[in-house]
């Protein structure tokens, strides 16, 4: 079951470490998974809700920095908080120009790992959160006659409505009209926020 705090995924093969950090993630209400290979992990399929990932760097069959790159490549977007007890400059930068939140050097405080795996979580909720907004953009887009998505970029661009008319032919009337329906689609309360919207769907502006 996920928890509505969000999951915690940990790849580490210390067993010790393992059951010791799976202890201190339920004793704060976070839900927890623990794999002790990273095969284990990457063939989990992860749930649609906020999560974060604790991997060692050091694992018996691939390094934690190759299994990034994996996820990488798979387009798994999960932020990675790294632990080890060997780190050194290249690694950390190589892991952190990567996208890892956090490069935790064992001992660290459980206070650090929570830290950690709070800012990896909000970083998952957020970036949620934008897509779903993005989606939801999408669709109003799509919702709109291929009229109103002229109208739209000829508008977003800032042209007044005479010279919208002349360029596609119509009256004055039916361009207010359809710039009316196309605004009340796309739900923007002003022309400031139909460009931003513009731009967020890359709609072309026009020469």
């Amino acid at each position: 079951m996920t928890s509505l705090l969000g999951t915690v995924f940990i790849v580490e093969d210390d067993a010790g470490v393992r059951t010791a950090m799976h202890r201190l993630l339920k004793s704060v209400g976070l839900n927890a998974e623990v794999f002790a290979a990273p095969h284990e992990f990457l063939a989990r399929k992860l749930p649609d809700a906020p999560s974060c990932l604790i991997l060692d760097v050091r694992l018996p069959e691939i390094s934690g920095l190759e299994v990034q790159r994996k996820l990488i490549e798979a387009g798994v977007d999960i932020p990675i908080v790294f632990v080890t007890g060997h780190g050194d400059i290249p690694m950390t930068v190589r892991a952190m120009k990567s996208g890892a939140v956090e490069f935790l050097t064992k001992p660290f405080r459980d206070q650090d790992l929570l830290d950690a795996i709070q800012q990896a979580l909000e970083r998952d909720r957020k970036a949620r959160q934008q897509q779903n907004e993005m989606s939801e953009l999408r669709h109003r887009y799509e919702d709109l006659t291929p009229r109103e998505r002229q109208v739209m970029k000829l508008v977003a661009s800032g042209m007044p409505t005479r010279e919208i008319a002349s360029i596609l032919g119509t009256s004055e009337i039916t361009v207010k009209v359809h710039r009316s329906q196309m605004m009340h689609k796309m739900q923007a309360e002003s022309l400031v926020e139909l460009g931003r919207m513009a731009e967020k769907l890359k709609v072309p502006a026009e020469d």
